[in-house]
């Protein structure tokens, strides 16, 4: 597998031109249409390399401290989707023990106030954990990145929106902006991928499908935002030495493409929600992360997923059918909540 390995050429937004409302369609077809990589960079940005350099050493810090305290911040009821995650997830049959993860919205602490929705929709209403006692500026350095990171979300749900509706003329104006900007249930991810040993290292080396890249998926929200990765040793910020370590996009030929952005760029993925709501103009792809192949180097970033609320329809456009959306799990009638579910089933 590795021997199909390229370097993708990434689409690339200047912010400018987000903010200044200039007409991008043609990029977001060359990005998100049907034979794109599922994803594009954004360049010039205010604050990226500020506050990304703030959070990401954050990720590491929280990672060493006694598993007793970061335990404190776990949340069984939300099948750990809020807090601290680490050894809960699979893929493939195989727990993943690589990487710890710590969860919350960036928006807004209580996305309800009403019991019952929390009780009943825990994946997306619980309120926000943060470690107050062990680490207590993780809190504001969490949301400051993640609302950047979706503030210019919204500016590229508008380009993709626009895309849409020249495709789609039956398709509904502003859906995928609508979306993400309406719902409460934004969720960031903190993921810090821990040290590997010498051990782990050749017993990766030799893997030779699928199987081996625990963390192939598709994104099923509508758009998520990512920063650029930080590499650590003993603690101290170092360069990536590792050239196979990063962000890989399975193609649509089944080759697998990495995709690589600067430290002052910001990636953005479509997900499967979107690919839904357009009716299949979007497309999702599937992606893994690789992490670092040397001896002792960890790894943290931040993704942050704008999606749609639990109880939103996922409906097809008019003149559309769910067959066009080309989706695993959707059936006629679903909710995001009803959709999650499926998904979840295949990670947890």
């Amino acid at each position: 597998m590795t021997d199909n390995i390229e370097i993708g050429k990434v689409v690339e937004l200047d912010y400018n031109d987000l903010v200044n409302e200039v007409d991008l369609s043609e990029k977001i077809e060359e990005a998100y249409g049907p034979e794109g990589l599922g994803l594009l960079v954004v360049s010039n940005v205010p604050k990226v390399l500020e506050l990304r350099e703030t959070l990401l050493p954050l990720a590491h810090k929280f990672a060493m401290l006694p598993d007793e305290s970061k335990e404190k911040y776990e949340h069984k009821g939300s099948n750990y989707s809020f807090g601290w995650s680490y050894g809960k997830e699979s893929f493939n049959g195989k727990t993943d023990v690589f990487k710890g993860s710590y969860y919350a919205n960036p928006e807004v602490d209580v996305p309800t106030e009403d019991k019952e929705i929390q009780q009943k929709y825990p994946f997306y209403c619980t309120p926000n954990i943060w470690p107050k006692e062990d680490l207590p500026e993780l809190e504001f350095a969490f949301k400051n990145m993640g609302q950047l990171i979706v503030s210019v979300g919204h500016l590229i749900a508008k380009q993709c929106d626009s895309y849409i509706q020249k495709k789609c003329p039956t398709c509904q104006p502003n859906k995928l902006y609508n979306i993400i900007s309406q719902s409460k249930n934004t969720k960031s991810r903190l993921l810090y991928y821990f040290p590997r040993s010498q051990e782990d290292v050749n017993a990766d080396e030799n893997v030779e499908s699928d199987d081996g890249w625990c963390g192939l998926h598709l994104d099923h929200g509508s758009l998520t935002g990512l920063t650029s990765a930080m590499y650590f040793r003993d603690g101290q910020v170092v360069q990536n030495d590792d050239p196979k370590a990063g962000l890989y996009i399975k193609g649509r030929k089944g080759n697998y493409i990495k995709a690589t952005y600067r430290p002052d760029q910001l990636a953005y993925q479509i997900g499967e929600s979107a690919q839904i709501h357009s009716g299949g103009l979007l497309q999702a792809t599937p992606h893994l992360v690789r992490g670092p192949r040397s001896v002792g180097i960890a790894r943290a970033t931040l993704a942050n997923f704008m999606q749609p609320a639990y109880n939103d329809m996922m409906d097809v456009p008019a003149g559309k059918t769910v067959a066009d959306c080309k989706i695993k799990h959707i059936e006629e009638g679903m909710t995001f909540h009803d959709f999650s579910e499926k998904k979840f089933k295949e990670y947890y």
